[in-house]
């Protein structure tokens, strides 16, 4: 099993920054299949930022050039560094952990509102 433990939501202005932090715990190997994905009000969870199975990164196109992905090794952890938030930013933020057969580990989620 795997924990995943999210850190760093909040309430901020347009134009505005927020980093987000997840830290995982129990059987983890690597940082690798890591990233996160946010859920609007009436909308489906989709994906923002992710550290591929084979250690790059990918972005959603709506977060290209203000979203940064990274990741402390040692610590297995992955941070989300949003910049330039714009109100349509405004969510749920979960951490994921791809796991066989689709199985993937979640986290509890952490609220982002990017409002004036």
């Amino acid at each position: 099993q795997v924990q995943l433990v999210e850190s760093g939501g909040g309430l901020v202005q347009p134009g505005g920054s927020l980093r987000l932090s997840c830290a995982a715990s129990g059987r983890i190997f690597s940082v690798h299949g890591m990233g996160w994905y946010r859920q609007a009000p009436g909308k489906q969870r989709e994906s923002v930022a992710a550290f591929t199975r084979g250690g790059s990164t990918v972005y959603a196109d709506s977060v290209k050039g203000r979203f940064t992905i990274s990741r402390d090794n040692a610590k297995f952890a992955v941070h989300l560094q949003m910049n330039d938030l714009k109100p349509e930013d405004t969510g749920v933020y979960y951490c994921n952990k791809e796991a066989p057969g689709g199985n993937d580990y979640w986290g509890q989620g952490t609220q982002v509102t990017v409002s004036s």
